[in-house]
């Protein structure tokens, strides 16, 4: 592979970063620097842990960085869980995303087993 961009959880994790701004720009104007903030910093992280993780050429660096989007992937499914539970996310759009979160934690394991 000569690019971390031919990466299918790379690409799929760059497509919910998209959805999630979309998501996040129906929050309240108070929450611009609060959930809307997080939300969008903890999925912009899953890409960008996958993208800089892949750089480091060594297998033990990309396992390693893989883990951190695991966490990132976590983090974000519960900062979504507390946007619905304070009114600004639907249980379907809640559910949309988690499944689409869900499906590329799947795919950072399974690259992430490849590794060892």
């Amino acid at each position: 592979m000569k690019s971390f961009r031919e990466l299918m959880v790379w690409q799929k994790s760059i497509d919910f970063v998209t959805e999630v701004y979309d998501i996040t720009t129906v929050f309240p104007e108070e929450e611009k620097f609060g959930l809307t903030n997080q939300i969008r910093r903890a999925s912009v992280s899953i890409p960008s842990n996958i993208a800089e993780g892949y750089g480091r050429k060594s297998d033990g660096d990309f396992s390693r960085f893989l883990s951190i989007a695991i966490g990132s992937n976590y983090e974000v499914q519960t900062q979504l869980e507390i946007a619905k539970n304070v009114g600004y996310l639907t249980i379907d759009d809640l559910n949309k995303a988690i499944d689409k979160l869900e499906e590329i934690d799947k795919m950072l394991k399974g690259l992430k087993a490849k590794l060892k």
